[in-house]
């Protein structure tokens, strides 16, 4: 009787616990049993195992073999389970000795000749074993995530029997490279950029708020006024991610099957989602659950172009994830979490016909297509703004009166944001109401102007907030200590939507 432990990790969303692949051979007739929770792809493993052994010239242990998943109420999918298997029944059949798989965690799925192919989500494996301080082996085509992280005690396996001879001190096996790729990677100048948008000043001034303040923005206009034009160029403004911020985002992509490349690691994600997405890809979800757009974009930004476009249910599902900075996906087997801290930037028509003053529309039916967006979800924009058709003559003029650049932007941007973390610790947009009265000590006479401007639009105490975060933003960018009724002027200057709802309504 011969028993083997080997040490791997599961796939559960953004988390990789551990799991113990326990091999017992014992007299009786041959036989295979694979237990443990397994779901198909799993069971089939005994089929993939038999055949790597002997193909790669391995004896296949003709006797009762029992194989345990622990533990046994964590569901396991996924070819991962075939390089640990495979080596436990190695170990305990005396085919390598046992001493040489302790503290080590092996992950790999194994073709029929003992290739070792390459697995999804392992960024969160590698990243448990450095914490664990494991050996980990794991196949060669999945470098690309091992060197994002840059552990030292990472080994890359392209075939059976490359890891049976390294695990008998007869060969090496290839080690990661310590020094981060990403770090070596020269600074890319973005070909987006902000001086190429021709006038809509206060929709440029209010792009530079939201990316000071990390606040969600909602650009209102007709179409061809530039407003998908300026979404995309709030990256160039942003900072780059930092490290820790960096594999949270990247671990999420590896999760959901993308891959991060080395020179992209510290930039953050942009997702613009089609408005015919369906709920499971915009907020995941699944049979086995995967990360959807908005998870993808967490640490940077979500833009929904034509956002009236988009079933209301749909969008009436992100008011919780723009809350709380995460979503829970529950299912029967488990309950997955998934960070979703995004910046959200959306677009839309203020008309059916395209224009709010296109006699084509009447105000009711204009009403009525405003009204796709609930209310609720209206409040979680910080910023609305009016993107007008230009003036004419602003063409012709535009060569001789050039914009500021995103580089020079992308600076008070910086400075701003440096201010917000040395002050309170978090940008602006996570401010808590008791935060938030610390850091804007508005007067009693400022406060009831707040007041009475929020009862007169009908707004919500959560726009209340929301209007002295925006305010506290144009503040730290004019580099004021203090907020005064100027500052909350120019906040209430950028409720667009609030404006011609009110209008509408008062017809």
């Amino acid at each position: 009787m011969a028993i083997a432990c080997v040490t791997t990790r599961a796939a559960s969303g953004v988390e990789a616990p551990k799991v113990t692949v326990e091999v017992h051979l014992s007299n009786g007739l041959p036989a295979f049993n694979l237990v443990g929770l397994p779901e198909t792809s799993v069971r089939e493993a005994k089929e993939r195992v038999r055949s790597a052994l002997i193909n790669a010239g391995f004896e296949f242990p003709q006797r009762r073999i029992t194989i345990n998943l622990a533990p046994a109420d964590l569901p396991k999918q996924g070819g991962r389970y075939d390089l640990p298997i495979a080596i436990g029944i190695l170990a305990a059949s005396e085919q390598i000795p046992l001493n040489s798989i302790k503290n080590c965690e092996f992950i790999g799925e194994l073709a029929l000749n003992g290739e070792v192919r390459a697995c999804n989500g392992l960024l969160p494996a590698i990243i448990a074993a450095k914490d664990d301080l494991h050996g980990l082996f794991i196949p060669v085509d999945n470098r690309h995530e091992a060197e994002l992280v840059g552990y030292r005690d990472t080994f890359f396996v392209a075939h059976l029997q490359h890891l049976s001879a390294f695990l008998q001190g007869q060969a090496q096996l290839p080690l990661v490279d310590t020094t981060p790729q990403w770090i070596e990677q020269e600074e890319q100048q973005t070909s987006l950029c902000l001086s190429e948008v021709i006038g809509q000043y206060q929709a440029k001034q209010g792009l530079e708020i939201a990316a000071a303040g990390g606040h969600n923005l909602l650009f209102v206009g007709p179409p061809g006024t530039g407003k998908s034009m300026l979404a995309n160029r709030i990256m160039p403004l942003l900072p780059k991610l930092s490290y820790e911020e960096a594999i949270e985002v990247a671990a999420i992509h590896s999760v959901a099957g993308l891959h991060i490349k080395p020179q992209a690691f510290l930039q953050r994600p942009f997702r613009a989602p089609h408005h015919t997405c369906s709920n499971i890809s915009l907020i995941g979800g699944g049979s086995n659950p995967k990360p959807g757009e908005i998870s993808l974009s967490h640490r940077g930004v979500l833009f929904l172009d034509e956002v009236a476009e988009f079933p209301r249910k749909i969008l009436d599902c992100l008011r919780e994830p723009l809350e709380t900075g995460e979503i829970i996906i529950s299912r029967a087997a488990a309950k997955l979490t998934f960070k979703s801290r995004f910046q959200l930037i959306a677009a839309m028509n203020p008309s059916p016909c395209g224009d709010a003053d296109n006699a084509r529309a009447t105000p009711d039916q204009i009403l009525r297509y405003l009204s796709r967006l609930s209310g609720p979800f209206l409040d979680r924009f910080d910023l609305t703004i009016d993107v007008p058709k230009l003036p004419a003559g602003t063409l012709a003029n535009n060569q001789q009166q050039k914009g500021e650049t995103s580089i020079e932007v992308a600076t008070r941007v910086a400075t701003a944001r440096q201010l917000q973390l040395n002050r309170q610790g978090v940008l602006n947009c996570e401010l808590g109401p008791k935060q938030l009265e610390q850091v804007t000590q508005l007067s009693h006479a400022d406060l009831l102007f707040l007041e009475q401007s929020v009862t007169a639009l009908g707004l919500s105490v959560r726009s209340f907030h929301r209007i002295q975060r925006v305010a506290r933003t144009i503040a730290d960018l004019q580099h004021s200590p203090n907020i005064d009724k100027t500052h909350l002027a120019q906040a209430l200057g950028y409720r667009a939507m609030d404006k011609l709802l009110s209008r509408l309504t008062n017809h």
